[in-house]
């Protein structure tokens, strides 16, 4: 990970005025690939990218004029997120962000959460120990299975609701964001979005750094990264960290490691092979969020934490690929991820805390233990054509996806057991379940997919993109103890997306899309047998937007509207006595905006803003019981944990030589803790800030400080009055050594 304070230095020795520099841009320009011809000149070119490739992470061109070299002004930079056409994010008819290493490091964002919620536009968090503490909300939808999470561009299928990697930063080259529906690009379970987690690329240039820091929460931290060339083939990347942490709340002690290593094989000079492992190992917190008293939060409980003394998580994870990249020929490509993952979860807490008016103590419920084991090997082709269609340039992608999954849960349902305990001075007690803990049920998923995308270019400015992906899972799933519940059921889903981009003067954008999306009821590979009765939700999505680099590059802007509509969603028929139709609907439509600004003198300002109305069009929910129910119509109301308007805010200023200063807001609107939007989770404002000072040009060293103010805000609720509090102030100290 790159210190960004070196090139703040680099800038404020002088003048303090900061000066373009001459970088490569990451798109080959069409004309200049169909300029290229014969074998000679193409294996000079493809030496050139790769090697270039190799140390940066993305493919490279010719330099065409003056950028600004700031980690988030990235507009002409490709990504690989929104489309698999090489385009760059001014071409993409999507909304698509990038967060660099050099961004996460300078702002001190070292879990995959942070560095979402606090950069990209739009997201908040919704995680907690349950769901794996890695879930988010975007425009207006909310949830693992609505907003997917991948690791370099492959997704772990979400078991139980429940994804736990990646988690943190120090791996990662770079997280690219997508807003909008992303089921044309990595199928079902993608409506509201999608975070790409990139990891390092092997180096073809030695560099070795390695981070400690320290906080007031005693969470010590170590890591080290090293890269460089075995020979003039061979390159590697090697990235661990570790770290241990007393907690915030009373007893709550977490670690974990996160391992990555990775060696790149240029086999020829059109052949390149990159193999990479990744090992996570946590034991993250075990505090389930804060009871409500009398409907409020008080604050003389904050730091409290209601789970028994013996409670244990851990996540354990594993992940193996192989990346092959062949330039066939001039103009045609083809790249293969072949991949296994293996995860293990186990729970044993207890999680449901209620405040009881009549006897003034807390009771707790819930006493779950869950195992989860999930194994998914797969393989990802996909075939790339450059050439001309009708005398216009026109780039074609067409491929497969497939994979297997098992999921093996064993828990101790019905989760009896039951305590009370004073709200201030109580001992914690142990986990103490009537139930045993037993194999539940298993499933196993073939899934197999095609999709392919096209882009045409009509006119030197304007261009049409459109894509499509055929999803044919088949999910089985046997019940170890209700054997009648086993079941066997074939889903097929089509999604697709049409775009067009007009670019009237350089690095000006206009552009429109249209997509379709599709989510599970229930998740694909942990459904029960009654939702797997169901077809999938549906959604699509209209789009429009522009975005504009400027300034030489100093600069650039986005703005874009949108509307969501989702279908098919679950909701009881009034007076069936619990029986349940699927004609739901689900609604958002919003306005987000993005300014990026580096300005003279070592000031650099990065802003956005996502304004959205979200409501059920259509919703029934059953506030009675099973055998007197009362329905309830919660058409227009707000769904649980979507805030209405998110903004971010960061101003870096490079006030001297080699020193440097940073401060971010995040500003989250009001939730609602239920459908009834009768429990509302106040908005909020966080402000965080560092310093930092290089005393030599390998060493930086970084004073932060998060939630500034010691704001007691909530960022989602885990029960109705059982919200997840965010973490109060917290001052690191950190070193950072090249070497």
């Amino acid at each position: 990970m790159l210190c960004p304070s070196e090139s703040w230095s680099q800038t404020t020795q002088s003048s303090q005025t900061l000066d373009p520099v001459v970088i490569q841009p990451s798109a080959t320009p069409q004309r200049a690939r169909r300029a290229a011809s014969g074998n000679a000149s193409r294996a000079a070119r493809s030496r050139q990218q790769r090697n270039v490739a190799a140390s940066t992470g993305a493919p490279v061109a010719p330099p065409t004029g003056p950028v600004f070299a700031a980690p988030t002004l990235n507009l002409t930079g490709t990504t690989s997120t929104g489309s698999r056409l090489g385009l760059t994010r001014l071409q993409t008819p999507a909304s698509v962000e990038v967060i660099s290493a050099e961004t996460m490091a300078e702002r001190g964002q070292q879990n995959v959460l942070d560095a979402v919620t606090q950069n990209a536009t739009g997201f908040t968090a919704t995680g907690d120990p349950g769901n794996g503490g890695i879930a988010f909300s975007t425009r207006g939808f909310a949830g693992s299975g609505s907003v997917m999470s991948l690791y370099d561009g492959t997704r772990l299928y979400i078991g139980a609701g429940t994804v736990n990697f990646p988690f943190d930063t120090w791996t990662a080259e770079k997280i690219e964001v997508l807003r909008g529906p992303a089921s044309v690009m990595y199928g079902e379970g993608a409506i509201g979005g999608a975070i790409n987690v990139v990891s390092k690329l092997p180096l073809w240039v030695q560099f070795n750094q390695a981070e400690i820091s320290l906080d007031s929460n005693m969470t010590r931290r170590i890591a080290v990264d090293s890269g460089g060339p075995v020979s003039k083939d061979v390159a590697y990347r090697i990235a661990v960290t570790g770290n241990m942490s007393d907690g915030w709340v009373d007893r709550d002690n977490t670690s974990n490691i996160a391992l990555h290593a990775a060696v790149q094989i240029k086999q020829t000079e059109d052949v390149t092979w990159t193999i990479s492992t990744d090992y996570g190992d946590r034991r993250p917190s075990r505090y389930f969020g804060t009871p409500l008293i009398n409907g409020q939060l008080n604050e003389a409980i904050r730091f409290k934490n209601y789970n028994v003394s013996d409670s244990q998580i851990r996540y354990q994870d594993s992940w193996n690929q192989v990346k092959t990249e062949w330039q066939v020929a001039d103009g045609i490509t083809l790249r293969n991820t072949l991949y296994y993952m293996y995860a293990k979860r186990h729970w044993k807490e207890v999680e449901t805390y209620g405040y009881n008016a009549g006897t003034g103590q807390i009771d707790r419920s819930d006493y779950f233990e869950i195992f989860h084991t999930q194994q998914q090997a797969g393989d990802r082709m996909d075939a790339t054509f450059e050439g001309h269609l009708l005398g216009m340039v026109n780039t074609f992608v067409a491929g497969f996806d497939v994979n297997k999954i098992d999921f093996k849960h064993a828990n101790n349902s019905p989760y009896g057991g039951f305590s009370s305990v004073d709200p201030y001075n109580f001992n914690p007690g142990i986990f103490d379940s009537p139930d045993a803990t037993r194999p539940g049920y298993n499933a196993t998923a073939n899934q197999y997919a095609f999709f392919a995308e096209n882009r045409l270019a009509v006119t030197e400015q304007l261009s049409l993109i459109a894509g499509v992906r055929q999803d044919q899972p088949t999910v089985s799933r046997t019940d170890f103890r209700n054997p009648a519940n086993s079941y066997t059921r074939d889903y097929s889903a089509t999604s697709w997306r049409v775009g067009a981009v007009y670019t009237p003067i350089q690095n000006l954008a206009f552009y429109g899309q249209y997509s379709t999306a599709a989510d599970t009821v229930g998740g694909l590979i942990s459904a029960s047998n009654a939702n797997a009765k169901f077809d999938l939700a549906t959604g699509k999505q209209a789009e429009i937007g522009v975005k504009q680099s400027f300034w030489g590059g100093r600069g650039e802007w986005t703005l874009a509207a949108y509307e969501i509509v989702k279908n098919n969603l679950l909701t009881p028929i009034p007076g069936s006595g619990g029986a349940v139709q699927q004609v739901g609907q689900q609604s958002s439509r919003g306005v987000e905006a993005s300014i990026g600004l580096a300005l003279d003198h070592g000031w650099r300002i990065d802003a956005n803003i996502a304004f959205l109305r979200a409501k059920y069009d259509n919703f029934f929910q059953n506030i009675g019981t099973s055998t007197d129910p009362i329905y309830v119509n919660y058409a227009g109301n707000v769904p649980i944990n979507v805030p209405q308007n998110v903004s971010n805010i960061w101003a870096t200023w490079a006030f001297a030589a080699n020193w440097s200063a940073n401060a971010g807001v995040q500003v989250v609107g009001r939730t609602f803790a239920d459908n009834a939007n009768t429990l509302e989770m106040p908005s909020y404002a966080l402000v965080n800030a560092s310093l930092q000072w290089k005393p030599d040009v390998n060493t930086t060293v970084s004073l932060r400080v998060w939630n500034l103010f010691d704001k007691i805000y909530a960022t989602s609720s885990y029960t109705d009055n059982q919200w997840m509090l965010g973490m109060p102030r917290t001052a690191q100290l950190a070193v950072n050594v090249k070497f």
